[in-house]
């Protein structure tokens, strides 16, 4: 999908590729079929499904920049190549060039798998007039009511949520966390593999389209 300034892409489950000008990151690369390398991989906590080695391994090269939570810190360890790794924390932020990426809470309310005392994050990265946040493992906090201001201003937001439930919120959950943040464009993640389906999907762009949100599904690449 091309956003003014980016190209975004859907591979899988969480996983996504955001490509501008010569730069390529990626967020949580889990069971991916492409192998363009990365300049910037953002890591959201350490469970397999979003910290995969394997698929890291993949798209690394010598001098991409790996950001990630400390627990995740060991498993980034065993790469061979020569990255520049970064450990992140919820509230802090960073800049590579003109990009800004920051580091945002993710959390659940009423499950045990994402203790807030982890210090799991999302991330906002924004390039130019264009904002994508990956929302992470979580369900609806107040810290997204925080989020609002990026659309405010005159920014393009796209709101990445997972949808399929049981270790995150449901597709009415991230309905109801897209009416909070508001953003230009919701798009659907964290289903297609694991747990989650395109119903999933489906239902929550027509619950969003109900409440004059535009969200969209995207194909896998």
């Amino acid at each position: 999908m091309k956003i003014k300034e980016i190209d975004l892409e859907w591979l899988g489950h969480a996983s996504i590729r955001i490509k501008s000008g010569k730069k390529v990151i990626y967020i949580d690369p889990y069971q991916i079929s492409v192998k363009e390398k990365a300049d910037i991989i953002l890591i959201t906590h350490s469970h397999f499904d979003h910290c995969s080695l394997q698929d890291i391994e993949k798209i690394v090269k010598d001098g991409t920049i790996i950001v990630c939570t400390a627990d995740s810190q060991s498993k980034i360890a065993r790469i061979e190549k020569k990255i520049k790794m970064g450990l992140i924390e919820a509230g802090k932020g960073f800049n590579v060039g003109k990009i800004k990426i920051q580091a945002i809470p993710a959390y659940n309310l009423n499950k045990k798998f994402h203790q807030k005392s982890e210090g799991w994050v999302g991330y906002i990265v924004q390039i130019g007039s264009v904002v994508v946040y990956h929302s992470g493992d979580t369900d609806v906090i107040k810290e997204m009511e925080k989020l609002t201001g990026y659309s405010k201003k005159g920014n393009y937001f796209v709101a990445l949520l997972p949808v399929g439930g049981t270790y995150t919120m449901d597709a009415e959950e991230a309905s109801r966390a897209a009416s909070i943040i508001k953003p230009t464009l919701a798009i659907p993640i964290h289903w297609g593999s694991i747990i989650g389906s395109r119903n999933d999907a489906k239902k929550f762009v027509e619950l969003c389209n109900a409440k004059g949100i535009k969200a969209e599904i995207l194909e896998k690449s």
